[in-house]
């Protein structure tokens, strides 16, 4: 045993006298330095230079915190409102003047209903004001409970859920569905909820060009290939797409046939986005899947608010019970929100009863979209934006100025002029800074069933001297 030792010793200094000398140099520092650093302090202790309370409180005045918030300035169009007294109805009066409204998204013209008011205040009188509570927490009445049922029965699933706020609906239902490390592919165009449900869910996001089925194939394939190389991991990674029916920001219908086809050839969920196209397309007003005749349990989710055609307020998802199920654990909007006031729950449940006691609404609807749609065609320097079935059109400059704050200015000028002579209108407003794909400017053009062809025509042959007048 002590031979063996004493023969590794002698190897060794053999092989150090072997050694090339850079090679024993270069060891030699490494060394020294391994030993400096395990001695020596990490930092530098610095002298102290103790200041006099004078020179503190100098220090002190001088100095200046940032802003909490970039300063605005007050001519901000977001700072200046327009005031509207009395219901925003068929006859809106804005800034102290009546006008025909052609601003408000009352697309049924439900919310000056008397059948509606009247159940809203018999509701009022018996249940309050409001709820002070979520749904789990003493925040869940009755009149809930028939509303998600008669939302289930009118679009045909299994179950529906009721939020209170029209805009958590789908901001909370896709992230109580999708995860960090799950897949979203999403259309460019989608609105500003979807965009905040994305957000919050931590998922990987793709987006895909505007209707465009072949780029969203494309990234579909892409992942197909992808989970084909980490089979380990795509077992355990859920795919979705999400779309809007009826597009709020281009007012363009998505290809939703298409898009069913992709889901079972690539094994992907969709959730639809129907705030605009609920209770508009449709022979009964069910939504793009009855427009195109798809059948809805082909869709896994189906999401709307009850703040346009309802004329009520908050929003709901319907699909199949175990979907639903699911946002009552999940869903943030629903678990801790105070619940929809029972007088808004009893409004929305007598419009439901309106649109299924008259379907013909939903034909009106649709030729009157086709009239402004129509009339607005050749407006001088500004495109009509949007499907000719669509309840919401966007009036976009034909040619830019250059600047993005000018157009807006530009286009507010146009408001302004046809809000003189009686006409309504609004633009688009977005959150610049927040949006993922900020559309361009527009003035919206909204349509209901209690615009007459008059009035129309009236509002048509405004815009069209607005523009002459402001784009010269």
């Amino acid at each position: 045993m002590a031979s063996g030792q004493q023969w590794v010793l002698v190897e060794m200094v053999q092989a150090f006298y072997e050694a090339p000398a850079y090679h024993l140099i270069l060891e030699g520092i490494l060394i020294l330095w391994i030993i400096r650093l395990l001695f020596s302090k990490t930092y530098k202790l610095q002298e102290r230079s103790d200041l006099t309370d004078k020179e503190k409180e100098e220090l002190i005045e001088e100095w200046q915190p940032e802003p909490l918030v970039p300063p605005v300035p007050k001519n901000h169009p977001s700072l200046n409102y327009d005031i509207v007294t009395g219901p925003p109805s068929h006859n809106i009066i804005v800034n102290g003047k009546e006008c025909i409204n052609f601003a408000s998204f009352n697309f049924l013209g439900l919310l000056d209903n008397e059948r509606v008011k009247h159940k809203a205040l018999a509701s009022l009188k018996k249940y309050g004001v409001g709820t002070c509570g979520p749904r789990g927490f003493y925040g869940t009445f009755d009149v809930h409970l028939e509303l998600e049922e008669r939302l289930a029965k009118f679009m045909r699933t299994e179950e529906a859920i009721i939020y209170s706020y029209g805009f958590a609906t789908i901001a909370s239902a896709i992230p109580a569905y999708s995860k960090r490390g799950d897949i979203i592919f999403v259309d460019e165009a989608a609105c500003f909820s979807i965009q905040k449900g994305l957000q919050a869910s931590r998922s990987f996001i793709k987006y895909f060009k505007h209707n465009d089925m072949e780029d969203l194939e494309r990234l579909l394939k892409e992942q197909e290939m992808e989970d084909q190389r980490n089979p380990r991991k795509a077992r355990v990674t859920r795919r979705f797409i999400v779309v809007e029916g009826l597009y709020v920001n281009t007012a363009d219908v998505c290809p939703l046939p298409e898009l069913v086809k992709l889901k079972y050839k690539y094994k992907v969920r969709i959730f639809l986005e129907e705030s605009v196209s609920f209770g508009v397309l449709g022979e009964h007003g069910r939504g793009v899947t009855e427009h195109f005749g798809v059948n809805i349990d082909d869709i896994d989710l189906i999401s709307a608010n009850m703040e346009n055609a309802v004329a009520s307020i908050g929003g709901f998802c319907c699909g199949r019970s175990f979907v639903i199920d699911h946002q009552r654990l999940s869903g943030q909007g629903y678990c801790f929100s105070a619940s929809l006031p029972p007088m808004l729950a009893a409004a929305a449940i007598e419009a439901l009863n309106i649109m299924e006691e008259d379907p013909d609404i939903f034909v009106i609807l649709g030729d009157k979209c086709k009239h402004v749609h129509k009339a607005l065609q050749g407006t001088p320097g500004l495109k009509v934006v949007g499907e000719s079935f669509a309840p919401a059109l966007h009036l976009q400059l034909e040619k830019s100025t250059g600047s993005r704050d000018s157009d807006v200015k530009t286009l507010r000028s146009i408001v302004d002029y046809c809000l003189d002579r009686g006409i309504a209108l609004t633009q688009a407003r977005y959150l610049d800074k927040e949006e993922k794909f900020l559309p361009p400017p527009s003035i919206r053009v909204v349509v209901t069933v209690e615009q007459s062809k008059e009035e129309i025509e009236k509002a048509a042959s405004c815009i069209r001297e607005a523009a002459s007048a402001m784009l010269k």
